[in-house]
This record gives C-alpha cells, sequence and structure tokens, in this order.
C-alpha cells in the first residue's frame, strides 16, 4: 500500500513540473505587435538607399526587408507575402510608384515560436515516454511478477511440492500476502509431516501388533494340538464302566478344544490380512538400528518356544551389535514360524563369526552369524532364488495360509540394520542371518 501512495506522488509531482513548465512557456512568448514608426523610417531609407543606385540584395540584406517591383495586386510573389501576414507598403522613389516593400519578420517569429513548441512537446513526450517505461518496470517488478510467481509456486503446491518456499519480492505491494501465503506452505508442510510419520506409525504398530498376536496365537494352537492329543490317548486308555462316566466329559472338552483352534485361526487370518493391506508399503518404513548386546538373540529365540522344540547348538559370542530390538524379533519370528509351518521338525540354532569382510572403500566389518535350521524336505533348487522376492510362494505352500512376505521381509530388515541373510538347503532348510558388530 505504501508503493501505491509512493507512485501517486510522484504522478502528482511530475504533473505539476508538466504544467509549471507550459505557463512559464505561455508567459515568455506574449503577441508581438509591430512599431510603425520603426518601419515607417525603414521605409524611407529603403527609397533614400533605392534613389542613391544600392543594389536590391544590398538593401533586402541591411533592412531585412523584401522589394518587389511590381505594379499589379495579384503578382504571385506579392500574393504570397499578403498570405503570410507580411508588412507590405509602397515603394516611391521620386514620387513614382515603383513596386513593394516587404517585412516577413512576424512569419519569422511565428515560425521561430512554433519551433520552440514543437521542441518542448517533444522534451515532454520524453519524459512521459521514460516516465511510462518506469512505470511498467514497476508495476511488472512489483506486480505482475510476484502474480507469476504465486502462480506457478500455488500450482507446485497443488502438485504436492511443499518444500520449495515462495521468491519474496521486498519491494512487491503485496509482501504480507505473499508472506501469508508462504506461512500457509509451511503449515501444510508441517501437516503433511505430522500425517506421513503418523500413517508410518500406523503401519509399524499394525505390523508390530501382527507379530505380537501371532506369536500367542501360534501357543495357542500348539497348546490345543497337545490338549487333543493326551485326551486321545486318555481315551484309548479308558475301558470299561470308567470310560462311559469320562466319555461325555472328555467329548465336551474335544469340542471346545475345537473351537479354540477355529477361532484362533480365524484370528489369525484377520491379522494376516490386515498386516497384508500394510505392509504394500513396508519399504517405506525405517529401520533403526541402535548398539544392543548380542545376548538378546538368545532370549528373542528362547521366547518363540511356542513354535516347537528349539534347540541352541551352543552361545552367541558376547558383544555389541547393530539391531532394531522390534525388527529382529520379526525377522526371527518370521524364520521359527517357516519351519514349523512346512518343516514341523525340530529347529536348530548356531552361532558363529565374519571377520574382515572388505567394503568398497577399503575399510572392513565383522559380523555376527545366526544359522537356524530345520530337518524338513527343504525348498526345491530352481526356486531357492524367487523365495525373497516379495508375494512369492513356493510350491511347497499352497496347502498353507501365508502370503510369501516371509523371507522378504527377513531379508529387508536385516539389510537395513547394515547386515544380510542367506538361505540354502542343507538336509533341511537353512537361514544364515548376518549381524554387523559394532
Amino acid at each position: 500500500m505504501k508503493r501505491v501512495k509512493s507512485w501517486i506522488v510522484l504522478f502528482i509531482l511530475f504533473m505539476a513540473v508538466s504544467l509549471l513548465v507550459f505557463i512559464r512557456y505561455y508567459r515568455n512568448y506574449n503577441y508581438k505587435q509591430r512599431d510603425i514608426v520603426y518601419y515607417n523610417d525603414a521605409l524611407n531609407m529603403v527609397e533614400a538607399d533605392y534613389a542613391l543606385g544600392i543594389g536590391e540584395e544590398e538593401i533586402e540584406r541591411k533592412y531585412n526587408c523584401n522589394i518587389i517591383i511590381a505594379k499589379e495586386l495579384d503578382d504571385p510573389e506579392l500574393s504570397g507575402y499578403y498570405r503570410n501576414n507580411a508588412l507590405v507598403l509602397d515603394l516611391c522613389v521620386d514620387g513614382k510608384y515603383i513596386g513593394k516593400v516587404a517585412w516577413s519578420d512576424n512569419y519569422e517569429y511565428y515560425d521561430s515560436l512554433r519551433t520552440d513548441f514543437y521542441n518542448a512537446a517533444l522534451t515532454l513526450w520524453k519524459a512521459v515516454f521514460v516516465g511510462g517505461i518506469m512505470l511498467i518496470l514497476g508495476i511488472y517488478s512489483t506486480v505482475i511478477k510476484p502474480m507469476d510467481d504465486l502462480k506457478r509456486f500455488s500450482e507446485k503446491i497443488a502438485k504436492g511440492n511443499l518444500t520449495e518456499a515462495l521468491p519474496m519480492h521486498r519491494s512487491a505491494i503485496f509482501t504480507e500476502f505473499a508472506e501469508g501465503f508462504d506461512i500457509m506452505r509451511e503449515e501444510l508442510k508441517t501437516y503433511r509431516e505430522r500425517e506421513m510419520e503418523a500413517e508410518k506409525a500406523r503401519k509399524e504398530l499394525v505390523t508390530d501388533l501382527g507379530h505380537d498376536i501371532r506369536t500367542p496365537i501360534a501357543v495357542i494352537k500348539a497348546t490345543c494340538e497337545l490338549m487333543e492329543l493326551k485326551l486321545k490317548r486318555k481315551t484309548e486308555q479308558k475301558m470299561g464302566d470308567d470310560f462311559a462316566e469320562d466319555d461325555e466329559l472328555i467329548n465336551d472338552m474335544l469340542d471346545k478344544i475345537e473351537t479354540i483352534s477355529v477361532k484362533a485361526d480365524t484370528v489369525s487370518s484377520i491379522i494376516t490380512n490386515v498386516m497384508h493391506a500394510t505392509l504394500e508399503e513396508l519399504e517405506k518404513i525405517e529401520v533403526e538400528p541402535k548398539e544392543e548386546r548380542s545376548t538378546l538373540i538368545e532370549e528373542m529365540i528362547s521366547a518363540l518356544k511356542g513354535y516347537g522344540r528349539i534347540i541352541l547348538d551352543g552361545h552367541i559370542p558376547p558383544c555389541l551389535v547393530y539391531m532394531d530390538r522390534l525388527k529382529m524379533e520379526q525377522v526371527l519370528d518370521n524364520i521359527v514360524g517357516n519351519s514349523h509351518k512346512y518343516a514341523g521338525t525340530d529347529i536348530h540354532v548356531s552361532f558363529g563369526e565374519t571377520e574382515g569382510i572388505l567394503k568398497e572403500d577399503g575399510s572392513s566389518l565383522s559380523f555376527i552369524e545366526v544359522l537356524i535350521s530345520d530337518s524338513g524336505p527343504g525348498a526345491f533348487e530352481e526356486e531357492l532364488p524367487l523365495l525373497a522376492e516379495k508375494y512369492y510362494r513356493g510350491s511347497n505352500a499352497t496347502d498353507e495360509e501365508g502370503y510369501g512376505l516371509g523371507l522378504y521381509l527377513v531379508r529387508l530388515y536385516m539389510k537395513k540394520q547394515g547386515g544380510d541373510a542367506e538361505y540354502y538347503n542343507d538336509n533341511g532348510f537353512t537361514v544364515k542371518l548376518l549381524l554387523r558388530k559394532v
């Protein structure tokens, strides 16, 4: 607004100066009246010189006049002087009429006046032109360019680009509006970041809850299977009246165990579906490895005993490793759960160390090895390279529920922790995890 007021003041000053210039010009140029006495004296001197035989050209130059030797009033040359409002007097020598003497100095004055007016108008036009150019440049720099920037900026915001700041033009007449618009962008950016963080937290929560729920469900399933097996053995051992007395109770317990098992399957299926919808963008979830003690791995494996018998062949070397606890629990749960599902045998876990693996920059890394093996049939050799692909399921998994994400997530999480995961057949199926040592 201050800029607009400045333009108005400058325009008023410019117009005032222009008006003063024209007033001064007008006052300096008054109507020029002829001095008749002067011209009569000049005529007498012209007649005297002409009588003395002085040439016409010299007389015209001396008295700034023109001599027309013509006695007819319609003489073309004489008519021209009359048209230009020249002063024309009779030229008589020794009492005889010879012609006319004309003074056209008023015409010269008019021509000079016209030239001065032209120069003044041209000067004013130049001033207006320069002022107009400056006004156009001012409007462009303070209005048009900022508006174009604002338009491009709004298009970028509409496309989702909230990182680029709005260029600020301090000379713009709507600087405060532009600053408010940029504040709005910052607020939108902050809101989007919070939304993304909330979405990431939601996905991590679903994944974590899925892991936490699936483990007790597996324990429930295993317990149901064990109780059902024990009751059936007890039924087979019962004979006679004792069997008749307990028959109804045993059948009722078997029905309840079957109901619990079916409901556990239902809950597991629901959790799997929810996790499947979330895992579409799981690659974007951040893994934050920290320095942790390696013995936590043994504790995590021991907590998975609900899947079946897990045998530790030795102990993990005590040291510090880079690990995200939650993601590591999910890695071990996926591996042990797959072995329980597809092999159904005892699971052996052994540990080792790998030293001196060179990086591209010449430095070396050391890793803790965790080998998890079962005694099942393993995977088909031609399918081994595909097992870690997202949604790929081996031909031996057609009768089992799942989405083919187990080994995919294992390798994804291990690499994000600075390690890796390998898998192969060795009298069963083996997964080797590499945890980077601190």
